[in-house]
């Protein structure tokens, strides 16, 4: 059996991270850690309990009393989130915490407790993360690293389909907008920015199918396992 190693998938929002991230996770039967899904749930729990999260306080105790855990679904396997053992895992996709997501990750403090987590969940090793400073911040010794990026057209589109079948109501245009807000936010926040590690495999997936981008990155994986 090969040796278990940690993949570190970062890049902007609507770049296929997440399939890409749980491709990889089935084919090597690793565990798929969404980190996106963690802070998506603590924003969930910011406005479901009205917290102020412009103040450092109220932000602390309210960390002190969220817990997260991913649970297999019993039917596909895929892993879901779970926020004080409530699954809110399509709760927290709706646009109403995707408009807050970045402003709360943002956050020193609910970052410190979120890569506290996730850092826990890689000691193990045999894991796939993705997410905006997984190969940065969270496992900057990760064994193998993915920068992806995608052109806006296409990352437009993608989350528009993603967002419609959920919310019929909601316009390209207001999904460009928050595509655009996010990835400022995003890569102009004081802490953990998004950035590309210095060894990080970029992987454009702009003309790239699902399938094509998989066994790319299985060769990455083949590769690295072949020098160890």
């Amino acid at each position: 059996m090969k040796e278990k190693i940690i993949i570190a998938i970062d890049g902007w929002s609507s770049c296929g991270k997440s399939t890409l991230a749980k491709q990889l996770a089935k084919e090597l039967s690793y565990i798929y850690i969404d980190s996106g899904a963690m802070y998506r749930a603590v924003t969930l729990y910011f406005l479901r309990n009205h917290i102020d999260w412009t103040s450092v306080p109220e932000v602390k105790d309210a960390l002190k009393n969220i817990t997260l855990e991913f649970k297999p679904n019993h039917t596909n396997g895929e892993s879901e989130m779970y926020l004080n053992e409530e699954n809110v895992e399509y709760v927290i996709r709706d646009m109403v915490v995707a408009e807050k997501v970045s402003e709360v990750a943002a956050i020193e403090e609910v970052r410190t407790f979120a890569v506290a987590e996730q850092q826990k969940m890689g000691t193990a090793k045999g894991i796939v993360m993705d997410g905006r400073d997984i190969g940065t911040t969270v496992f900057p010794n990760a064994d193998l690293k993915i920068f992806m990026t995608a052109d806006i057209a296409v990352r437009v589109e993608r989350r528009f389909k993603e967002m419609y079948s959920k919310n019929p109501n909601i316009t390209v245009e207001e999904v460009k907008a928050n595509l655009e807000m996010r990835d400022y936010i995003d890569s102009h926040r004081s802490v953990s920015p998004l950035q590309k590690a210095s060894d990080a495999i970029e992987i454009n997936n702009t003309g790239l199918t699902p399938e094509e981008q998989l066994q790319l990155t299985l060769n990455y994986v083949k590769n690295l396992q072949k020098q160890a």
